[in-house]
């Protein structure tokens, strides 16, 4: 296991992905990300001098259409299907910075 992972560097990565991890499960998440990124040093070491980058591994073109607007609500008629409203805006939970969510 790469010793210079340590459990706080778990941690925090867990508190960006808004993950809650008991002990154990910090010692098996630094195990396994200390695995992950040896890895990406093998990667790292590789001579890629001359490869060209690959976009895609089929070969597939996008079929993409024009955006066309399509048929829409009034905001009188969200406002009365939302289940709160308030000024012509449909109310929702917080869910960045204190609000919670997952």
């Amino acid at each position: 296991m790469d010793e210079s992972l340590s459990a706080d560097d778990v941690r925090r990565v867990a508190k960006l992905a808004r993950l809650r991890l008991d002990a154990a499960q910090i010692d098996r998440y630094r195990a396994q990300l200390a695995a992950v990124l040896g890895h990406m040093d093998h990667l790292r070491e590789l001579d890629l001098e001359g490869v060209e980058p690959l976009t895609h591994v089929g070969e597939v073109t996008n079929r993409l259409r024009d955006d066309e607007p399509g048929p829409t609500l009034n905001p009188e008629t969200i406002a009365s299907l939302a289940p709160e409203s308030a000024g012509g805006y449909v109310v929702v939970p917080k869910v960045l910075g204190d609000g919670g969510g997952a």
